[in-house]
């Protein structure tokens, strides 16, 4: 099975699946597939959550009660949302892999750090074996793949982060984890009757 996970650093969900990406990783091939959140957000045309005051606020309180109920680390960073664009970058440009999606994770939602520029993500670079963030993150091969990365995300019909897209079928949301795992272990329970019904279930009323 093809297993991609479309993620933003921004996205405090995000962080809370990752260590469940994580040992899903250690049975089965996974993608990690950075993108930008606001790109997906244009082109579906739709708010993002934190674009609404009332739900930015419940969010907030939710991801703290999740994360402290799963004994997770979680610390928000001085400001939400920020620009995630250097966060991602510098993802891409130290290979997109497990190490570096941790090390800026824990930067980010561990430490509770500031990544919104190449001079506050210099330690995690460091880290990362980049001497010179500023020139990775504005690497023009980094910034193609970024782009990349969004138009895949796109032909694949992504709409909210993270992702799981399991030979294109979408489990958006870190609470549907469970909902991909049962779905590896038997992808019958895709194509039952009921399924089928609901996904071409007729729109009885839309907004103008």
């Amino acid at each position: 099975m093809s297993i991609v996970w479309y993620f933003d650093f921004v996205s405090p969900f995000a962080w809370l699946q990752w260590p469940r990406v994580k040992e899903l990783m250690r049975t089965h091939e996974v993608i990690l597939r950075p993108i930008l959140f606001a790109g997906v957000l244009d082109r579906v045309g739709q708010k993002g959550p934190a674009e609404i005051p009332a739900k930015r606020e419940f969010i907030y309180r939710h991801v703290l009660w999740r994360a402290r109920e799963t004994g997770q680390p979680l610390r928000f960073p001085p400001k939400h949302p920020f620009n995630p664009l250097a966060s991602l970058r510098l993802c891409i440009a130290a290979g997109s892999d497990a190490r570096a999606t941790e090390a800026i994770f824990e930067w980010i939602w561990g430490q509770g750090q500031v990544a919104d520029s190449a001079e506050a993500l210099a330690p995690v670079a460091a880290q990362l074996g980049i001497d010179d963030a500023a020139a990775a993150i504005a690497d023009p091969a980094v910034k193609a793949q970024l782009k990349a990365n969004f138009e895949a995300a796109i032909a694949d019909a992504i709409f909210g982060v993270p992702t799981l897209a399991i030979d294109g079928r979408l489990f958006w949301g870190s609470d549907a984890h469970d909902f991909a795992l049962a779905y590896l272990r038997d992808p019958a329970i895709w194509d039952k009757a009921e399924m089928h019904r609901v996904a071409t279930l007729p729109i009885g009323a839309s907004r103008l």
